[in-house]
């Protein structure tokens, strides 16, 4: 069972994600909150954009979303293990852009709901951005891991004046 200590997050937000992927989050209910928020903080806007930026901020819903379970099936597939190897991302993302693909198809048979291949292309987005945010923070340890050996050998090698 050490394999469900890496793996349980990213098998909760799975079902989180499925969840979303409900009725209960049809564009027609989130308009329902996102709409008057939007009106609060914009109130002289029309509705046309009104709708738009709740059409944009779905759409950054989905992408965080996928973000997120790219990270999340990173660290499963890491198991522990340091650094980040290149089949590790792309079996993460294949696993996203699957994932992304069954969610879309599972909406095509809930009412109110539609299957979007646009959808699934946001998803994997969010899932190779997450891949290019975690190469680059194991880039930036490793590069402040190597200055920090640097600088303890130069300060080993520096002459000390016993005069």
């Amino acid at each position: 069972m050490k394999w469900l200590r890496y793996w349980w997050p990213a098998l909760i937000w799975a079902l989180v994600i499925s969840g979303f992927s409900t009725g209960i989050f049809t564009s027609t209910n989130s308009s329902h909150y996102i709409i008057p928020i939007l009106r609060f903080f914009l109130p002289h806007t029309s509705a046309e954009t009104l709708d738009f930026l709740h059409h944009i901020i779905r759409k950054c819903g989905h992408l965080t979303e996928y973000f997120i379970l790219s990270m999340l099936i990173l660290r499963g597939i890491r198991a522990g293990e340091k650094g980040l190897y290149l089949r590790w991302a792309l079996v993460t993302i294949l696993i996203v852009a699957c994932y992304a693909a069954l969610d879309e198809y599972h909406q095509s048979f809930v009412p109110g709901r539609t299957a979007a291949v646009g959808d699934v292309l946001i998803d994997t987005s969010g899932g190779v951005a997450a891949q290019i945010v975690a190469s680059l923070f194991v880039l930036l340890g490793k590069a402040r891991e190597m200055r920090h050996k640097d600088e303890k050998n130069a300060a080993g090698t520096i002459p000390t004046n016993t005069a």
